[in-house]
């Protein structure tokens, strides 16, 4: 089952006093996803923007463990937004640039690239339980936007819960699924095959699947060879 339903700072936990929230899936899943990231990010250096941060816990995570990477957090919830900030102003490191904020529904989410004010062509897009919480339309722009912006050798990272051939993997996930759809008929978890039509539509392939603890998955695209 998915770790994130609530928008944070809305789901009874505290909020510190410069505005960091805590999300307790940060906790659960972010070894088990730097263990796939790792094997494409270290060594590596460049500009990766992880899209919809939430609380900004992960991004401090990983910019720790890779200091050559400049990494450019992300959100359109403002309280999300101070949150990542906290952290960042917390964490001290000088390769997390200010909260971007963006909209994914938006296939040009990252017109900061154009003005100077954002980051150059991206080594890596990194996306964490955002569109099984989100209209169709979110998915459609992240894969349009990370077609755009990617370098020819970038990788774009999804990380959450997905049906595999337009089933579920997990009851749970389809417990959840249920729920979701109860919530907003937009919202679901969504089918790797529909999101591989994305990914072609914007030059991208999917060239890994990661099993992962509590039955999430992190699907890995990079650059078709024809793109």
């Amino acid at each position: 089952m998915a770790d994130y339903v609530v928008e944070f700072g809305k789901d009874g936990r505290p909020v510190e006093p410069d505005g960091r929230l805590d999300a307790p899936a940060f906790h659960r899943n972010h070894q088990a996803i730097w263990s796939v990231l790792q094997t494409f990010l270290e060594s590596k250096s460049g500009d990766v923007v992880e899209a919809g941060s939430g609380t900004g816990q992960h991004v401090v995570e990983f910019a720790g463990r890779t200091p050559d990477i400049t990494w450019w957090p992300s959100d359109l919830n403002a309280q999300h937004l101070k949150s990542i900030d906290a952290w960042r102003a917390r964490a001290g490191l000088p390769n997390i640039r200010p909260p971007l904020r963006i909209d994914l529904a938006d296939p040009a989410w990252c017109a900061q690239m154009h003005d100077g004010s954002g980051p150059g062509k991206l080594l890596a897009v990194f996306c964490a339980n955002v569109i099984h919480i989100a209209p169709w339309r979110v998915a459609e722009g992240l894969f349009e936007g990370a077609g755009r912006y990617l370098r020819a050798d970038g990788r774009l990272f999804l990380y959450g819960p997905f049906k595999r051939g337009g089933k579920h993997t997990a009851v749970s996930n389809a417990v959840f699924d249920t729920s979701l759809r109860e919530r907003d008929a937009e919202w679901g978890v969504r089918d790797v095959e529909a999101l591989e039509q994305l990914a072609g539509k914007a030059g991208l392939v999917l060239i890994e699947i990661a099993e992962m603890p509590a039955n999430n998955l992190v699907l890995v695209f990079a650059r078709s060879k024809s793109a």
